[in-house]
């Protein structure tokens, strides 16, 4: 709606009530009390503000959302140039705050008075990476970045209440204005914004056309180095090379192919990704990569982006397409398909409607060339369907030619094929039953008789130069940190105890940011202070380690001569709401999972004394 428009609504009482109604049908759930009452106390400060400076005919998007992402912008305002004669684009982040301070040897944190000394984003700093994001995924500005700009507005407060947050440089993604600096803002808001109707320019800013644009491509071409990086094997540089044709292909003729990639643990299906997406972007194709975990998502983020904001962002979540254009991308290539959900439809999924459609439909749709890479063993919830057969039929549904790649090589577990199919044979996931282990010079398999000896041969790899982690199924209850009286972290809980043996450890973190020099759940399997936590599913799968331990529980205990799973010592309240045949089956993939983290080696330990007998037999005969 105009500023004018918003401005009326306000006067007779119907904003609230109006916008509540239209949050309501695009994301398909109430927005928030706090929520509403932003808009009904900031919403007309801006507005009024346009009107006064002669621009109440600017087009006003509400909470105009943040392409492939779950955030939303408090106002987008579209107009015209009233120099060039382009159209224009404001971000405007609106604060309440009355008083705000930097936080110490932080300038992109403030502190705000009256909010539990808690560290918020300074707004400059949010407003300059809304406009960034923006910029590098909305096509419509693809090539034309200088039309956006970005403004915080502190309507409540002044000047002087603010002072020190003026510290933080502005540019042309960020600036901050207060209630008493409004002329200053009016002035700004008229250098960018002609007195003329911004309608035409908002129907042209398509959240869902949502594509990388070339300026990003080339930075992420420069920043995931020359090929040579990763060696490419046998199998591995058939998917590669199927993939590479089926995208020059399409960008040739109307084309579209599907490329299913199968493979075990540690079979390169992430360093095939990884080349791919380099080798896309130097060639001038559009593409992202995507996964359903945060973890791992975070970790390749930090890993392949190498600090670069930018090139970070091309690091998806499945969840992230259920409303981009149709085949907008020139390729996606979803890492960890296994990980694939029914729906995108939750609260905080980062989609910005509702969708009709499957998960799995909304990928194959995203891109001219869907790619599929996937282990059908680690499925772990209820809820993911990424099995081969479930993309094949969707795909055939569309029409779709699909083609498979097989990746037979096992560069995870030393190599060791022998390990791979003795841990499937071992859980049941494949016929014959539990083998003995034979052995194998490339990788080592231990059961240790207690937690301590567990931990033991674990630490002595660690402090060795080696990583090791110690993992462990979700029989445990996941308690949040001990907080003191200023709300400050102080330590993990011991959760996962075992009294009989007088051993107790903490989960790994359970947030995004580290508690007590303990690492962020997302950064658990590669920071080495990650060593004295255990691991649980969540945050080992995707990773990989030298050395290995996993502590099965009473989740899943070997009795007369089969796996007997029991929900009830389950503490994964998810899981265990599956029928009893559905969580036999998530509980034996749990295990396979962090079965095969390892590269060097592996050591077991049970909580259950026949179970920790029959690992014992097998592994070393006795």
């Amino acid at each position: 709606m105009s500023a004018r428009a918003l401005v009326e609504e306000a006067v007779v009482g119907t904003l609230r009530e109006n916008l509540s109604r239209q949050f309501r049908f695009a994301y398909g759930y109430e927005a928030g009390e706090s929520e509403q009452r932003s808009w009904q106390n900031s919403l007309p400060a801006l507005a009024n503000t346009l009107m006064e400076a002669g621009l109440g005919d600017v087009e006003m998007l509400v909470e105009y959302p943040v392409p492939l992402s779950s955030y939303r912008v408090d106002a987008l305002l579209c107009g015209v140039h009233p120099a060039t004669g382009e159209p224009s684009y404001l971000v405007v982040e609106l604060k309440q705050w009355s008083e705000a301070r930097p936080v110490p040897d932080a300038e992109d944190l403030v502190l705000v008075k009256g909010m539990d000394n808690v560290a918020h984003l300074h707004p400059v700093a949010q407003v300059r990476r809304y406009c960034d994001h923006i910029a590098d995924f909305t096509q419509t500005l693809n090539g034309h970045e200088h039309r956006i700009s970005g403004a915080a507005y502190l309507h409540n407060a002044t000047d002087h209440d603010v002072a020190r947050l003026f510290d933080l440089a502005s540019d042309a993604y960020g600036q901050l204005f207060t209630g008493s600096s409004q002329g200053k803002f009016q002035q700004y808001l008229t250098e960018r914004l002609a007195p003329v109707p911004g309608a035409d320019a908002a129907d042209v800013l398509h959240p869902e056309a949502v594509a990388p644009s070339k300026q990003l491509m080339a930075v992420a071409a420069e920043e995931i180095k020359d090929r040579g990086q990763f060696n490419l094997l046998n199998e591995q540089q058939v998917a590669y090379s199927l993939v590479m044709r089926a995208v020059k292909k399409a960008s040739q003729a109307d084309f579209k192919e599907v490329i299913v990639v199968t493979g075990g643990p540690g079979s390169g299906k992430s360093v095939i990704a990884l080349e791919l997406l380099g080798e896309l972007y130097r060639n001038g194709f559009s593409a992202l990569h995507a996964t359903g975990s945060k973890s791992f998502t975070t970790t390749l983020q930090k890993a392949a982006g190498r600090g670069n904001t930018r090139v970070q962002k091309l690091f998806r979540y499945f969840n992230n397409f259920a409303h981009v254009k149709k085949n907008g991308l020139d390729a996606l290539l979803c890492d960890e398909s296994h990980r694939i959900r029914e729906s995108s439809n939750r609260r905080y999924s980062g989609n910005h409607t509702r969708s009709d459609r499957r998960q799995v439909e909304e990928l194959l749709d995203a891109a001219r060339v869907p790619v599929f890479l996937l282990d059908e063993h680690q499925v772990v919830r209820p809820g993911e369907m990424g099995t081969v057969r479930a993309i094949d039929a969707a795909a055939r549904a569309k029409n779709l030619t699909v083609r498979h790649v097989r990746l037979d090589g096992q560069f995870r577990c030393g190599g060791s094929r022998a390990y791979e199919e003795w841990v499937l044979r071992l859980l049941g996931l494949v016929p014959g039953g539990p083998l003995p282990w034979e052995g194998d010079d490339r990788f080592s398999v231990q059961v240790a008789e207690t937690p301590q000896e567990f931990e033991a041969v674990l630490r002595s790899h660690q402090e060795g130069g080696r990583q090791a982690r110690m993992t462990a199924g979700f029989c445990w209850l996941w308690s949040e940190p001990v907080v003191d009286a200023d709300k400050n972290f102080v330590r993990l809980v011991d959760d996962v105890s075992l009294p009989e043996w007088g051993w107790a450890r903490p989960w790994n973190v359970q947030g995004d940011r580290s508690v007590g020099g303990y690492p962020s759940k997302n950064l658990w399997a590669t920071d080495p202070a990650g060593f004295s936590q255990v691991g649980c599913i969540y945050t080992a799968q995707g990773f990989e380690y030298d050395w290995n331990g996993v502590i099965l529980g009473p989740d899943l205990v070997w009795r007369d001569g089969v796996w007997a799973a029991d929900r009830k010592a389950s503490k994964d309240t998810v899981v265990a709401r599956a029928s009893q045949k559905e969580f036999a089956l998530l509980v034996r993939n749990t295990y396979k999972v962090l079965l095969t983290r390892g590269m060097q080696g592996t050591v077991l330990f049970s909580t259950d004394k026949e179970t920790r007998e029959m690992l014992r037999t097998l592994v070393t005969g006795r």
